[in-house]
């Protein structure tokens, strides 16, 4: 039987990854702890991120603008998360530990961002859809948006999957 005929995981199981999920992208990934990054949704096809406007995070002073290196990375980070989730649900048949192991192969390999309006608010959203998952190549769409919904910035990305 191969792996993708096998079992959807139970939902004991699926409640676990997904608890690890979460862990590995709030806690066990350091930069997405210190830029505040929290898991909103796991959906498979529209995960989410969210987090708070800080002081640290600013890069125009004058204006208190978000850094448009802040908003490069959430980008890269949730097409990441959107890749994550798209494996995760490719192999809904293995554990939590299976299905984490294969994230170690996870790296970006291009990025293009387009800031189309300055990231001023109190709350930021992250959402990505993967557009293709290959066997080798997974490629995805994000967005940025602020606390009023206005979409701030938008990227694509590359991922080495395998």
């Amino acid at each position: 039987m191969s792996p993708h005929n096998q079992p959807r995981r139970t939902d004991t199981l699926e409640s676990e990854y997904q608890r690890l999920l979460r862990e590995v992208f709030e806690e066990r990934i350091c930069f997405n702890k210190l830029l505040g990054l929290q898991v909103l949704s796991l959906q498979h096809d529209a995960p989410r991120l969210g987090f708070a406007m800080r002081h640290e995070l600013i890069g125009s002073y004058s204006h208190g603008r978000l850094h448009g290196g802040v908003i490069s990375a959430v980008l890269d980070t949730i097409g990441g998360l959107a890749v994550t989730v798209a494996i995760g649900e490719k192999f809904n048949n293995e554990s939590a530990e299976q299905v984490v192991h294969r994230f170690a192969r996870i790296g970006t390999i291009d990025l293009r961002v387009d800031y189309l309006r300055p990231g001023v608010g109190e709350r930021f959203e992250a959402t990505a859809q993967v557009t293709r998952l290959g066997g080798r190549i997974a490629s995805t769409q994000m967005s940025l948006l602020d606390q009023e919904g206005q979409v701030i910035a938008t990227g694509a990305a590359a991922y080495v999957v395998s």
